[in-house]
């Protein structure tokens, strides 16, 4: 099943440049390891504002405490909000025409 997780981050006020960039980098090497695990599909950065950590994602998960899990994992989560939107594949989807592409049956 599939999920559109919108994720914002708010740095708590005093958190040191230090401990921003350390947090990143285990964001960015936990993403790369749950992405070849086949749980991050894709990421998108909307607009922002100065000052905004706003990401936008699509992962893969069984149901939606395995997304829980999934997302508890991720470093930046004690400094996040997540609004999570479960997707069902559409009847007009150019991707499951042929019965190929993700959302087709099996994938």
């Amino acid at each position: 099943m599939e999920f559109l997780v919108t994720m914002t981050t708010r740095v708590p006020t005093g958190t040191s440049a230090g401990e921003v960039d350390d947090m990143r980098a285990r964001e960015a090497a936990n993403t790369r390891v749950l992405a070849a695990q086949g749980k991050v599909l894709r990421l998108w950065r909307p607009p922002l504002g100065p000052g905004e950590w706003r990401t936008i994602g699509l992962f893969e998960a069984d149901d939606a405490a395995d997304l829980e899990r999934v997302l508890d994992t991720m470093p930046l989560r004690v400094w996040r909000t997540d609004e999570v939107v479960p997707l069902t594949p559409h009847p007009n989807d150019p991707a499951c025409a042929g019965g190929s592409g993700r959302g087709s049956a099996g994938s």
